[in-house]
This record gives structure tokens, C-alpha cells and sequence, in this order.
């Protein structure tokens, strides 16, 4: 069994148990500083790895394990500034800045979905568009058969419903018309629902459902419930939800569910209030609420990740696959190539196969550290000896080779799928194009998908932001007015696109203009990301008031580190101090970051330097 330890403060001696209190690993944040920073070196003995953080004591753990020491942290600054992590308008992550986060999510969502949508059979997913969802979600279930697409007429008479009308009186006259509502067809219609991010026609329609007790509900249509409840209404309502499911259902999944929420919100303290009430209720602690922990420290605070690791050892939880990749991703975003192969290796020697997710986190780091050789060679692995066959594969195939810049090696991939384009490979197809200078193909796959799917905000989207990366400020404003003749659903993602557009062409202000006219005129909330694109803008100029009042705007995110970080620039360049700013982080519960210290110093309003010494 693999074995973890960090560098540090013995455990025992800091006043709290690994095993049984996340809560207390929480409060235990301290402020890194330039001078008690050392990089360590590699030590290894045959375990899997040490997470060695670098603290302020020089003091480290004498723990009974084989260790790997490699500190993690030694692009800490680089890491506190990506620490960057968007939601939509339905409380999902949106637009994560590494593409990696992406990958390594979607098994946790797997998993969760299987249990909340386990009745319904998954139709044909390449014909479904998802307004507002990821356009990079490229990786599809491997092996899995193709099926014809499977229809849901309660799916459809909820879409065709006119606006504003209740789930209530559409499944009433549902009904009133004759038809038949069977487990199976519920569950396609909330499946639909579900792929279609209306998590709020889904609550309405799961809660109809047990109102008129028109199914019997099962564990999983509890779960289900608690899921939707906590995308729309909140982990609070969420967790106060679960004292009323009956007894009889699991705990442990309803608690894994919520815990599955609270990752994918961001939101750090209820993570750690739900994994250690796991504990306090003597429920098991699987590897997948592990898996969430790993996840929820890799985007926030990396130190904890050794105690997440200490704790699998001690309760003798084996690592999953999904495990190993983050922890290879953790390893490539800290630019240690080196301990990124040695993880690698330690999962061969478990026997565990890297799947072709991993290999694409692999690829992903490769090509970032500039080892195109070695990217170059894991993509072929992956590519195998017959793409026709295995097509899923274009789809994390073009945005590598597109990141490689290998132009020759993008067309041949578009060439297998060019004929009879599926709608995921057209979209990372546009992408591919865009990175590699080509609009002209980016633009031509785009016309492909409008004839054969209608134009949709989504495909726009993508387009737009081609278009923005390129400064292509007429053409992106002629894309809009398309979209509006064409009477498309505008949304978050749409938003993001055109204040990027704005954005990349000098125009901050209308960029901030465009997007507080469509918050006003919508229920949706716009993604974190757009904010901080607009927030980051005036942070450049020095502009006070108005990172203020975009700042103001963001509160109800949780990723609110980056947040200050971005807003401490704008002092910092107006050469302003921002004066209370340290009793405002203390009342967001924010512990300052090495970057965040360093610019919380530059702004100290009552900071004294060598000269005012003197003159005192």
C-alpha cells in the first residue's frame, strides 16, 4: 500500500486527529511568507509519495511511513493565481482555468449520475444540445455501445409548454389526455431535463411526482431530489432535506451526493463540515469522497492533500484511478514533470492501466513543460491503430494536437469525423482551428453545424470566442446580430463570449455594460469567469471604484481568494491603500495565500518604510 507524509509540525503535537476533523485542517491555514520557503528534493523508497509542504517551522513528521519527498508548492504563486474557479448560472462549474479540471470532474459526476439517472437509458448523446454547459466537455464513457436515440414525449410536451407555465399543469393535462406515466418515462424526461441544465423544471417535476404520488420513490429518486435541491436552492436547504428522507435510505449516499455539491460549489467549509460528518455518524468513507477532497484541494489549498492521503492510509481506503489522476495533475500544474512519471509509475506497479483521461492530463502537462516529443508520443499511444473505429477519440485528440500547434495532424483527425461530424467533435473542432490561426476552418465547421443543427447559442459561442481571441470585433458583432435574428437562447456562456469579444478589443466599459444589462434581464447568473475577466481589466488600470463594484457584484461566488487578489491589484496600481481590507477577509473566513500576503502588505495604509523611520 502506498504511503504519504508531510514535512511539518508532527500531527499529533498540532492539537487535532487527521482521521476524524477536517474542520479543524480548515482553521490551521497560516500565511506563507518569501523567507520560510525552501525546495525540498526527492527521496525515493518504494511508496507512492509525500506531499512535503513548505511551511514557516523547519520542523518535520517523524510518521512510520516509506516516503517520496518532493515538495509540491514550488510554483505556489503561479498556483494561488489560477485559482480561478467559475460557476454558472445553476451553481456548476463553468469555464475552470485548467482544462484538466474538466476531465478529472466527470468521473465524480459519472458516478453520481448513474445513481440519480440508473432507469434511463442514455440514448444517443452526440444529436442532444446543452445550452450553457461546458463547450470542452470532450470525453465520452469508453466501450460503452452506440444506441439509437431514445425519445421522451413527457420530455418534449415540458419543452413545448408554453413559458411560465407550471410543471403542475402540464403534468396534469399530461395526463388528462390519456397518457400513460410509467418509472421509464420519467426518468428519460428527467435525464432530458438534467442534460439540459434545467435543474429547476426537474425539481418541480420530481416534487409533482411525490406531491400526487404518482411513483413510488425509490433511494435513488431521494438522491436525485437532494441533488436538484442543492444545484437550485442551495446546500443549506440541501442538507436540512436529508432529515426528512426516510430512514430506511442510505445515508452514506445522500451525504456523498451532498458532498458531491459542495465540490463541484466550491465551496470549501461546507466540504469539509459534510466529510467529517461522515465520520461523527459512522458512515463509511469511500474512496470517492476522497476523490471529492483530493478535488476541492487541488483547485484551493494543495497542503491539505497529504492529510486527505494519511487518511486513505490509515482507514486502508485503496486509491482508485481517478485518485492517481489528480494527483498526476496536481503534480503537472506544480511543473514537476519528474514526480508527475514517478506517480505514473507507482499506478503501473499497482496495476492500475492509465486510462485515456489520465493519459490526456499527461499530454496536457507534457505539452505545457514544452516536452513535445513526449506528448507526441503518449498522443499516438492513445490513438491506437484504428481511429474509424474508436471516433470518441477525435474528440480529445484535436485540442492536443491543437495545443501542439501540429496543424497537419488536426486535419487529419477532422478528416475521419468531416463527413458525418458529430456535434461535440464540431465543437472542439472549432476550438482546434481557432488556436491554430485557421478561422477561415474554424468558420466552416461552424456553418456545417448550423445546417445541420440550427444555429444555437452554444455553437455561437464557441465561434465568438475564436473571434475574441482574434480581435475580430466586426465579425463578432455580426455573429450576435445573427444569433438575434435567429431568435437564440442567450445565456452565460453566450455573455462570457461577448465580454470577451469587448474585452480583447479595449472596450472594458461596454463589456461591463453588456453584461449588467443581461443579469438585470435574466434569471441566470452570469459565470465567475466573466466577472473576472471584466474585474481583472480595471485592476489593470487602477481603477478603483469600478473593480469595486464588480467585486460587489461577485460576492455571492465562493471562489472569493481570486477575488481579492484581483481587487489588491487595483490598489496596488493606483497606488492607493485599501484600509479595512484585512477585517473584509476576515469576514469572508479567507486565509491569505502567499500571493494574497504580498499584495495585503503593498496596501497597508499604516506600513512604515526606512525613510518615514527616519523622518519620525
Amino acid at each position: 500500500m502506498w504511503a504519504v507524509r508531510r514535512a511539518s509540525v508532527p500531527l499529533r503535537t498540532r492539537g487535532y486527529n487527521v482521521r476524524t476533523s477536517f474542520i479543524k485542517l480548515a482553521r490551521t491555514n497560516c500565511v506563507e511568507e518569501e523567507s520560510g520557503i525552501t525546495e525540498s528534493h526527492a527521496i525515493t523508497q518504494g511508496g507512492l509519495l509525500l506531499w512535503n509542504q513548505r511551511f514557516h517551522s523547519e520542523q518535520s513528521a517523524s510518521l512510520d511511513f516509506t516516503v517520496w519527498r518532493r515538495g509540491i508548492s514550488s510554483s505556489s504563486t503561479k498556483e494561488d493565481d489560477d485559482l480561478e474557479d467559475g460557476f454558472s448560472e445553476l451553481d456548476t462549474p463553468a469555464e475552470a482555468e485548467n482544462e484538466n479540471d474538466n476531465l478529472l470532474d466527470s468521473d465524480a459526476e459519472s458516478e453520481i449520475d448513474n445513481l440519480l439517472d440508473s432507469d434511463a437509458d442514455d440514448g444517443d448523446k452526440e444529436n442532444v444540445e446543452e445550452p450553457h454547459n461546458e463547450v470542452d466537455e470532450v470525453v465520452k464513457e469508453e466501450g460503452k455501445p452506440r444506441r439509437g436515440r431514445v425519445e421522451s414525449e413527457l420530455f418534449n410536451e415540458i419543452m413545448n409548454s408554453p413559458p411560465g407555465m407550471s410543471i403542475d399543469l402540464v403534468m396534469d393535462n399530461w395526463l388528462a389526455e390519456g397518457n400513460e406515466l410509467t418509472r421509464d418515462e420519467v426518468s428519460h424526461a428527467m435525464l432530458f431535463l438534467r442534460r439540459r441544465k434545467m435543474f429547476g423544471r426537474a425539481l418541480q417535476l420530481s416534487e409533482w411526482l411525490e406531491s400526487k404520488k404518482q411513483v413510488e420513490f425509490l433511494e435513488r429518486d431521494y438522491a436525485s431530489r437532494l441533488d436538484l435541491i442543492a444545484k437550485t436552492r442551495g446546500l443549506i436547504k440541501a442538507e436540512a432535506y436529508i432529515e426528512t428522507i426516510p430512514e430506511s435510505c442510505n445515508r452514506e449516499i445522500m451525504y456523498r451526493t451532498l458532498l458531491f455539491n459542495c465540490v463541484g460549489q466550491n465551496n470549501v467549509k461546507k466540504a469539509e463540515e459534510v466529510f467529517s460528518k461522515l465520520k461523527h455518524l459512522d458512515l463509511p468513507v469511500t474512496v470517492f469522497a476522497c476523490n471529492q477532497m483530493l478535488l476541492l484541494y487541488k483547485r484551493n489549498n494543495q497542503k491539505k492533500i497529504a492529510d486527505v492521503l494519511l487518511l486513505m492510509e490509515n482507514e486502508n481506503i485503496k486509491p482508485s484511478s481517478l485518485t492517481y489522476s489528480i494527483l498526476i495533475d496536481t503534480k503537472g500544474q506544480s511543473k514537476d514533470i519528474d514526480g508527475m512519471d514517478l506517480i505514473v509509475d507507482r499506478m503501473k506497479t499497482e496495476g492500475i492501466e492509465l486510462d485515456i483521461k489520465t493519459q490526456a492530463v499527461l499530454a496536457r502537462h507534457y505539452i505545457s513543460a514544452g516536452l513535445q516529443d513526449k506528448a507526441v508520443a503518449l498522443l499516438k499511444e492513445m490513438e491506437g491503430g484504428n481511429l474509424k473505429q474508436d471516433r470518441w477519440l477525435c474528440q480529445i485528440l484535436l485540442p492536443l494536437y491543437a495545443n501542439l500547434g501540429k496543424v497537419d495532424e488536426v486535419e487529419r483527425i477532422w478528416k475521419v469525423c468531416e463527413t458525418n461530424p458529430r456535434y461535440d467533435e464540431c465543437l472542439v473542432a472549432i476550438e482546434a482551428w481557432g488556436k491554430l490561426n485557421k478561422v477561415d476552418e474554424a468558420e466552416n465547421v461552424f456553418e456545417t453545424m448550423v445546417k445541420r443543427w440550427k444555429l444555437s447559442s452554444k455553437t455561437s459561442s464557441v465561434l465568438l470566442k475564436v473571434y475574441a481571441n482574434h480581435k475580430m470585433i466586426t465579425k463578432g458583432k455580426d455573429l450576435i446580430k445573427r444569433m438575434g435574428e435567429s431568435g437564440c437562447r442567450v445565456g452565460p456562456l453566450t455573455w462570457n463570449a461577448i465580454v470577451k469579444l469587448y474585452v480583447q478589443t479595449g472596450e472594458v466599459e461596454k463589456a461591463d455594460s453588456v453584461l449588467h444589462r443581461a443579469a438585470q434581464q435574466s434569471q441566470m447568473k452570469p459565470m465567475f469567469s466573466t466577472y473576472l475577466t471584466i474585474l481583472q481589466q480595471y485592476a489593470k488600470r487602477g481603477d478603483i471604484h469600478n473593480s469595486e463594484k464588480i467585486f460587489y457584484r461577485m460576492k455571492e461566488y465562493q471562489s472569493k481568494t481570486k477575488m481579492y487578489q484581483v481587487l489588491l491589484t487595483a490598489y496596488v496600481n493606483a497606488k492607493v491603500p485599501a484600509y479595512g481590507i484585512r477585517d473584509r477577509l476576515r469576514a469572508d473566513n479567507i486565509s491569505p495565500n502567499k500571493t494574497l500576503a504580498s499584495l495585503l502588505v503593498q496596501v497597508d495604509g499604516f506600513r512604515k518604510n526606512p525613510l518615514s523611520d527616519l523622518l519620525d
